[in-house]
């Protein structure tokens, strides 16, 4: 079966409408991260900046930001047994906040999961599809 987490897949920040181009400039022209995909639409764009390894910064728009988990959207954890680690932590107590889905992000085929870490923190697990 191998190791249930694989490393990290990404990072997400969510910025509101008002800050958004100036957090995609700070991340691609301030620091050179390369954008490797966007989806979303011109009232909510999103994408991801590669940090130049295996992992990525996912830039999201909000109509506000995230206060209840603070400026950290979530972290997310490259996995391709999502279902698995998803009944894991629900065994173990912790809240699933969103069921196991096939998604399309971009040109991205992937299957996400989201549940609540032991404080309160957002996880996702992220299996790339391809």
């Amino acid at each position: 079966m191998g190791k249930l987490i694989e490393g990290i897949h990404h990072v997400a920040i969510k910025p509101t409408a008002e800050k958004y181009e100036k957090t995609v400039d700070f991340y691609t022209k301030l620091l050179g991260l390369e954008v490797v995909r966007s989806w979303g639409d011109p009232k909510m764009p999103c994408l991801m900046v590669s940090c130049g390894d295996n992992s990525c910064m996912e830039i999201l728009s909000g109509k506000e930001e995230v206060l209840i988990e603070g400026p950290l959207a979530h972290i997310a954890f490259a996995t391709r047994q999502v279902d698995e680690v998803v009944e894991k932590v629900r065994k173990a107590g912790y809240e699933v906040t969103i069921e196991p889905k096939d998604v399309v992000l971009g040109d991205l085929p992937a299957r996400i999961a989201f549940f609540r870490g032991p404080t309160g923190e957002i996880i996702e697990v992220f299996w790339e599809k391809q």
